[in-house]
């Protein structure tokens, strides 16, 4: 009769083993939660709770001083027929469209120029790069104010000229071109990626365009643009999310009133307003929820029609 095999050593303690490193998992994951925790009660405290809060607002009737009453979807359908909501994505839209391509042909000019080696050069990233540490502020703002203001600098000088307009302010049709100015000259953070993205393109590209007689024009819509592509989009996108959240400049430049004629009547600027200006935080809360889906689906957009015309390293197309 055969016996039956005594057990291995492995099969002895292969139990204690997995609960051993059953247990080492455990202490492995309670000790990165526990590194986590401050983060995670940050993150419900300071944005999921809010973001929820601010969600089942957005169905009620909410002043501030009174509990919200819930009214559905009425903050939602009363905004396409408030005219200064429309106009004040009209604006938005203006600023982004028009905004950001040229905050981004400026940082991708100027990232060429730099990526040239002269002397100096530390000295000029610096220069460039300032702007963008110091262009959000309130200070920022209402220097720009001045300069553009009734007998500011810039009007002095476009004076000289013969093409005073008198003061961009309080002009409606010149108040777009100007906080169009004032975010193109905040171009030195796209800059400084653009710079980084254009030293990681090989310079035997160009000296094989060259050697095949292509010109400058030829070497940047085939060689620079393609390359930049994954920078461009990343940038593309930033900017864009960055440009509908605009807030500060047009707050401090209109004197917090959107104005003159609602030229200045951003999004955000408006949200301020019905929220804590009229305090209607109901109605606000429609507004915020609203933009973040816009947001959204632009992204979504962005992403999806990436494959188009961003081109990574490797790829066959």
């Amino acid at each position: 009769m055969a016996q039956t095999p005594a057990p291995t050593r492995r099969a002895q303690f292969g139990p204690s083993l997995r609960n051993e490193k059953s247990k080492q998992r455990r202490a492995e994951a309670l000790t990165g939660y526990t590194f986590l925790l401050p983060w995670l009660l940050g993150f419900i405290a300071l944005t999921a709770g809010p973001m929820i809060s601010s969600l089942y607002l957005s169905f009620t009737n909410y002043n501030l001083f009174e509990a919200p009453k819930w009214i559905g979807f009425d903050n939602y359908t009363n905004l396409f027929a408030d005219e200064r909501f429309l106009q004040s994505v009209k604006v938005t839209l203006t600023y982004v469209v028009f905004g950001t391509p040229t905050k981004l042909a400026a940082a991708l000019a100027i990232a060429m120029l730099l990526n040239s080696k002269r002397r100096g050069q530390g000295f000029y990233r610096s220069a460039f790069y300032v702007p963008s540490l110091i262009g959000a502020s309130v200070s920022i703002a209402i220097v720009w104010k001045a300069m553009f203001g009734d007998a500011g600098p810039v009007d002095q000088f476009l004076s000289f000229f013969g093409i005073g307009l008198g003061g961009w302010v309080g002009n409606p049709n010149m108040t777009m071109p100007m906080m169009i100015l004032l975010t193109v000259w905040q171009f030195g953070a796209p800059m400084i990626i653009f710079l980084a993205g254009l030293k990681q393109v090989p310079a035997e590209l160009y000296e094989a365009a060259e050697m095949d007689g292509a010109g400058w024009l030829k070497k940047f819509t085939s060689i620079t643009l393609p390359m930049l592509s994954p920078v461009i989009f990343f940038n593309l996108l930033m900017e864009t999310i960055h440009a509908f959240q605009i807030f500060a400049s047009a707050f401090i430049i209109s004197n917090g009133s959107g104005g003159p004629a609602g030229s200045t009547m951003f999004y955000t600027l408006y949200l301020y307003l019905r929220g804590f200006g009229d305090f209607r935080m109901g109605y606000a809360s429609a507004m915020a929820w609203l933009l973040l889906i816009a947001i959204g689906i632009i992204t979504l957009i962005f992403f999806k029609t990436s494959n188009n015309w961003v081109h990574y390293s490797g790829d066959e197309k």
